[in-house]
Order: C-alpha cells, then sequence, then structure tokens
C-alpha cells in the first residue's frame, strides 16, 4: 500500500534510522548530471558516512573529485563505465568501485534506470601506512563464507581487510528464516540498503519489517538484530568502520 492519510514505515530516531523508497525527495548533487539522487544518510542526522542513491537516465554521468572524502559505489541495476584513477571498466549488477580520497571517479555511458549506491566518508590515514588503492570488483568474484558457520547466513567481504582502509563494505545474504546469532552492539557504525528480499530489523528497542529498497542507518553502540521473512532469501549491502583506535 503507498503512503496513505500520512502513514509512513519509515523513522528517524536519534541513533538509527529507517527510510523507505516511499519518502525519497531528490537533492541537486554537484558534479551529477541526467540522474536523481537522494541523500539518504547524512551527518545532518548525526552519522559520520554518508549514503546516497542515484538513479540514472540514458545519457546521465558523474564526475566527482573526492577530496578529503572516500567514495564507495555499488551498481544495484542497470550498468555503466566507472573510472577511478587510471583504472575504468564497465560494471553491470553486483560491480564495485572504491576511489581514495585525493582522487576522484567518474561514471559515464549509463543505462537507463542504472542505480547506484554510494557510501562516502573523510579517510582517517594510518601513521607509517600507505594510502588505499582504487579499486574495481565484480561481487560474483567475491567467495562468501557462512557467517560464525551458519550456512543460512553468507558473508561476501568486498573491500580487502587490510589496515590501509578505515572503512568495510560486505554483503550478507540470508536463506528464509537466517539471522544474526546474537543481538549486536559495538563500536561500529552502519548504513545499508536492502537489495533484496524482505525480513526484520531490531534496532535498539524498535522492530522493523524491511524489505528491498530500504535504507537503515545504525550509529555505534546502537543494539542490532535481523532475520530473513518470507519465501525468498534476503540480502543487503553494508558499510562499516574499521581498522582505526577509539581515540
Amino acid at each position: 500500500m503507498p503512503e496513505l492519510f500520512g502513514h509512513t514505515r519509515a523513522r528517524v530516531a536519534a541513533r538509527h534510522a529507517l527510510i523507505t523508497p516511499d519518502n525519497h525527495v531528490n537533492s541537486s548533487l554537484p558534479g551529477i548530471a541526467g540522474a536523481t539522487a537522494v541523500v539518504l544518510v547524512s551527518p545532518a542526522m548525526g552519522a559520520r558516512v554518508a549514503q546516497t542513491l542515484l538513479t540514472f537516465e540514458t545519457g546521465g554521468s558523474a564526475r566527482i573529485d573526492a577530496g578529503e572524502s572516500q567514495t564507495f559505489g555499488y551498481v544495484m541495476d542497470g550498468g555503466a563505465t566507472v573510472a577511478v584513477g587510471a583504472k575504468s571498466r564497465r560494471l553491470r549488477p553486483g560491480g564495485y568501485f572504491y576511489c581514495p580520497a585525493g582522487s576522484g571517479w567518474s561514471l559515464k555511458s549509463p543505462k537507463k534506470g542504472t542505480r547506484v549506491t554510494l557510501f562516502q566518508k573523510k579517510y582517517a590515514p594510518l601513521p607509517g601506512v600507505r594510502a588505499p588503492r582504487p579499486l574495481l570488483g565484480d561481487q560474483s568474484r567475491v567467495k562468501g563464507t557462512p557467517f560464525l558457520g551458519d550456512p543460512a547466513a553468507n558473508l561476501q567481504v568486498l573491500l580487502p581487510d587490510e589496515p590501509a582502509f578505515d572503512m568495510a563494505v560486505n554483503v550478507f545474504a540470508y536463506q528464509p528464516g537466517g539471522h544474526l546469532p546474537f543481538v549486536e552492539i559495538h563500536i561500529m557504525e552502519h548504513g545499508l540498503v536492502m537489495l533484496s528480499g524482505e525480513g526484520v530489523y531490531r534496532l535498539e528497542d524498535s522492530w522493523y519489517p524491511v524489505r528491498a529498497g530500504d535504507a537503515v542507518w545504525m550509529a555505534p553502540y546502537c543494539a542490532q538484530w535481523f532475520v530473513a521473512m518470507g519465501k525468498a532469501p534476503a540480502r543487503y549491502l553494508y558499510y562499516k568502520d574499521v581498522n582505526r583506535q577509539p581515540l
């Protein structure tokens, strides 16, 4: 049912948020042409990461100079040619890129309806460690592993688990009835988008039905738990900050 008489599944609380496709309002962003941009998570709500959904028309494009920020991009639908530094590749659904701080990235020749999720944050250098390199990848080539040995919950790690990277982006896939083994409470912040399927997310003391297209933000130490519901597997893409001292 569409949003009716002011009803919405969405909620923006002090330390977590759920935003559904029915709530989307477009923003105009520099460097983006022939596309809609929806900023789903940002410092304006108390986050330290920005999560943006881009939806391209035929002939749309993007050209972004990173500055102090780094960008991870994931193609959800369609396809486009993405260049990061000197690297360039045609990315299809499941394709992704990483652009380090101080570099830039561009997107051209998208199919109509191409959707790209971006995670952006300021990079925290680590003394004595060289900054991360640009990356172009494909989720289908990333081996998944059962999460804590549970075959109903499969985790794919898309960025290298190396000290240079202060962000991680993963894909979690659950069979119907699969769930996180316990309620997690940790220092890491999350930005998240449901890629397919449906389920229920516990965020602090609230329980939310979620489905494909929904975006979720979790602040540090937000109590969190997920279970996949329905007859089809559920998948989500999520960001977290890693590899840095708490002070």
